[in-house]
């Protein structure tokens, strides 16, 4: 897993570079995550299913679609 720094207090997490199932890696990368800190997570798909987890563990998100098989997911503390 490859969390990088893009700027101060936020985090890029390319889902498309993780080798078999990514879960595992995002939730590692939310762990620690600070409150005032921000995951963008990238992903080849929307990640429907990660929404309601997100919910439930105190997260938002916001997504956006940058290609027909570029998602980026900004992830934050509720």
């Amino acid at each position: 897993m490859s969390v990088e720094a893009i700027d101060d207090g936020t985090y890029e997490l390319d889902a498309r570079e993780i080798d078999g199932e990514p879960f595992g890696d995002i939730m590692a990368a939310l762990e620690g995550l600070d409150d005032d800190e921000t995951l963008v997570l990238i992903n080849s798909f929307e990640p429907k299913p990660l929404y309601n987890v997100l919910e439930q563990r105190g997260f938002t998100h916001e997504t956006t679609q940058r290609a027909d098989d570029e998602w980026h997911v900004s992830i934050t503390h509720v």
